[in-house]
């Protein structure tokens, strides 16, 4: 919320961008169809970080049961008009608990796109992977992709990850699929609990 703080502009215009995007018949579904791939039937995924919905109404919309949670109020208000059907909850994923507002089951898959974890403050980031993890059931993955340059070196997030009860499953650098290297300026990371 510091960037919309600096910019109160800043979620209309990340809100109209993707929907400009999807009037002009971009593709917007590359991590949503990742994440179908890995999912049982019906899975129950969580979309944390879900900023306008494109992801986990993809998800939803694949027969999917969808939770998805922003701290910006903007942005799941967009996610409630333009993807009906996921539960859409402004929440902060530091405190994340789900239990504490009726969803007491664990998720199959949790999903981060859009570099949401570089979007934490930094004193945050553990945080967050932990209370992450606390919502995984224990043959659950989760699946969280950003880029480098963002001031979050693809290490210290492994590191992060596996001090918040996560180790790797795969490592990637584009969710469509190519191997991660040293040279990556992306990365996806598929998690499983350690």
């Amino acid at each position: 919320m510091q960037k919309v703080a600096a910019d109160p502009g800043h979620s209309q215009w990340y809100i109209e961008r993707f929907r400009a995007m999807e009037r002009a018949g971009q593709d917007l579904a590359g991590e949503a169809r990742l994440v179908a791939a890995m999912a049982p039937r019906q899975a129950r995924i969580l979309d944390a970080g879900c900023g306008p919905g494109r992801v986990g109404g993809y998800l939803a919309g694949a027969g999917h049961q969808v939770v998805g949670v922003d701290v910006d109020p903007a942005l799941i208000e967009a996610a409630e008009h333009d993807h009906p059907g996921p539960q859409w909850l402004v929440g902060d994923l530091a405190e994340l608990d789900l239990p504490a507002r009726g969803i007491a089951a664990p998720f199959d898959i949790i999903v981060s796109a859009g570099n949401v974890m570089t979007f934490l403050a930094p004193s945050t980031r553990v945080q967050v992977l932990t209370r992450l993890r606390a919502h995984l059931c224990d043959d659950g993955r989760a699946v969280i992709g950003f880029g480098a340059g963002r001031e979050y070196e693809f290490g210290q997030f492994l590191d992060d990850a596996a001090t918040a009860g996560f180790a790797p499953d795969l490592l990637l650098s584009t969710w469509d699929l190519r191997p991660f290297t040293e040279d990556s300026d992306f990365l996806v990371a598929i998690l499983r609990p350690a």
